[in-house]
């Protein structure tokens, strides 16, 4: 039988990822974190939330009152595990890791509870594999920062119920998430495809000399950036016109980039040590006051969003 009643939520893993779930889900949730290293939940949690309540988006009492709700344990078997009605994996990218952990969990856990697997590249059938009552898995993709970040991708895997996927969805719209459902478990889920479907051709742009990086950039946040906030590629295709778009691509698609693999100026990067902002050089230079910038600006712009 599957719960519907959801009170209680469990987060495993109190990392970067795991510790802002447990803000989220504590907007409307009773949450236990666990993690097997004793880490200051609450204390990261007012460090990565401190200009919500600067900018008046959150209130301290409403952040004290959230944060009350919050239980950390290093002790998996800990009551508030046990008793989640619904439990949610943040722990390493790592297949052999989440597959045993899950299969832990399935001996704690209530015979009803919902598991879902916050992974941004793993398929949740591959993690379920090993696990008894599978109909009741999922992926739970969150971007980062999750309390910042509306997405959240439901991925059903090739055994997930669709009335899991649905309590799933209907859990996360309720502590404020936009979340879209995922119906085949694919490489990528939804917004990865996307994502890496136009780094793809900014890579290959620069590859060809076509622009240089800043260029591809400015010309994504000046010109279509601003749009996709309120009109997604299909609304636009609608917008414009079916026979339009026929048009276009019959002329366009043949010239953008179709390689299966990544971009051979990843690779010379990669030989000469320009790892990105990790080492001031990637597609362009970087200074640690721009590195600064480029992340506060970030936040800055999500928190606006809310």
């Amino acid at each position: 039988m599957l719960v519907m009643d959801i009170k209680n939520v469990a987060i495993i893993g109190a990392g970067m990822m795991g510790k802002m779930l447990s803000f989220v889900f504590a907007a409307q949730y009773d949450v236990s974190v666990f993690d097997t290293n004793d880490i200051d939940v609450i204390a990261g949690i007012r460090e990565g939330t401190k200009e919500l309540i600067a900018k008046g988006l959150l209130t301290q009492n409403e952040f004290e009152k959230r944060i009350s709700r919050i239980k950390f344990t290093s002790d998996i078997k800990d009551e508030g595990i046990a008793a989640a009605e619904l439990l949610v994996e943040a722990i390493p990218e790592d297949m052999a890791l989440k597959q045993s952990v899950f299969e832990k969990l399935e001996d704690i856990c209530r015979q009803d509870c919902i598991f879902c697997t916050n992974t941004s590249v793993m398929s949740p059938s591959e993690i379920s594999r090993n696990m008894r009552h599978r109909g009741r898995f999922c992926a739970t993709h969150f971007w980062n920062p999750p309390h910042l970040i509306p997405l959240v991708e439901v991925v059903m895997s090739d055994a997930t119920k669709p009335e899991v996927a649905q309590v799933v969805i209907d859990v996360l719209t309720g502590v404020g998430k936009k979340a879209v459902l995922c119906k085949k478990d694919v490489p990528g889920f939804i917004a990865n495809r996307l994502q890496h479907a136009l780094w793809r051709e900014a890579f290959y742009m620069v590859q060809e000399g076509i622009a240089d990086a800043k260029t591809v950039d400015d010309a994504c946040k000046f010109g279509p950036g601003l749009r996709w906030p309120q009109l997604g590629p299909m609304e636009n295709s609608d917008l414009v016109g079916i026979d339009l778009t026929l048009n276009i691509h019959n002329y366009i698609l043949k010239h953008l980039a179709d390689n299966h693999s990544p971009s051979p100026l990843l690779y010379e990067m990669l030989e000469s040590g320009n790892l990105g902002t990790k080492s001031g050089e990637g597609w362009q230079k970087w200074s640690p006051e721009q590195i600064e910038a480029l992340s506060s600006e970030l936040r800055e712009y999500l928190i606006d969003r809310q």
